[in-house]
């Protein structure tokens, strides 16, 4: 059986400071994958535009041709 005991403001305290431990942890942990995730991504947006407006380019480039008579 539980005993009848107060809680105390320092007891709520220590609870939620462990959970905020806990939880900045695992933040931690993740951001350094996801960030590198993210820069990998931005890489091959960039790429990915390139080519694309570079291939869009060649499209509508006007040939133009002079004869001399």
């Amino acid at each position: 059986m539980a005993t009848q005991e107060k809680i105390t403001r320092q007891d709520l305290e220590d609870r939620f400071r462990s959970l905020q431990d806990g939880v900045n942890k695992q933040v931690d942990e993740a951001k350094q994958p996801l960030l590198a995730a993210g820069a990998v991504g931005g890489l091959l947006l960039l790429i990915v535009f390139y080519v694309l407006g570079r291939r869009s380019g060649r499209r509508k480039n006007t040939l133009v041709q002079i004869r001399r008579v």
